[in-house]
């Protein structure tokens, strides 16, 4: 369990300076309005996810059937990155597509998230054999990293709700971006 929590403290940093640096400042997907919505909804939808992992995995141990409820959300988590993976194409097409460090940031990402679930495997079939309950479980790993994933879940969790605001065109969605036309692609407006 150890080395999955590191694995995902760093998961969680790459993720919140592509969320940052690409998503917010290069793309500025929340003043793309509906251009942006369906990449905007999958980025909700994989960060309520991510506020689960985070949140849960430095204090609770997923029990008996609990497993799969658990083991059902990192599934879901992987659907939903291959399914932004095609949504960005066409999201993209008007800035040009995804931004080169963004592909390797996402790659990098990919990488972890593997790394890390392959670690969660022994866990996860340990707490198969127990009794099903969500069980207060606090891993030997120092407590700033226990206290920091918890706070990356609510900065994730956050981070959902940002998108989805701005995915459905409300008040101020796109704050503090400016709403600006998309660029013409090949010369045709």
């Amino acid at each position: 369990m150890t080395v999955a929590l590191w694995l995902l403290a760093i998961q969680g940093v790459i993720g919140a300076f592509d969320t940052i640096y690409f998503h917010e400042w290069r793309a500025k997907l929340p003043a793309r309005g509906r251009e942006a919505a369906p990449e905007l909804k999958l980025h909700a939808l994989r960060d309520f996810l991510y506020a689960v992992i985070f949140a849960s995995l430095p204090w609770i141990a997923w029990q008996g059937f609990w497993v799969w409820v658990f083991v059902a959300v990192l599934l879901a988590e992987i659907v939903l990155t291959m399914a932004d993976f095609i949504v960005e194409i066409k999201v993209r097409k008007a800035i040009g597509d995804v931004y080169a460090g963004e592909r390797v940031t996402h790659a990098a990402m990919g990488i972890l998230y593997g790394a890390m679930t392959a670690n969660l495997i022994p866990v996860l079939w340990e707490w198969s054999s127990r009794p099903t309950a969500l069980a207060a479980a606090v891993p030997p790993v120092p407590e700033a990293l226990r206290w920091s994933l918890s706070i990356m879940a609510a900065g994730v969790f956050l981070s959902g709700l940002r998108d989805l605001y701005a995915a459905f065109g409300l008040p101020s969605g796109n704050w503090p971006w400016r709403v600006e036309p998309s660029p013409s692609v090949g010369g045709v407006p």
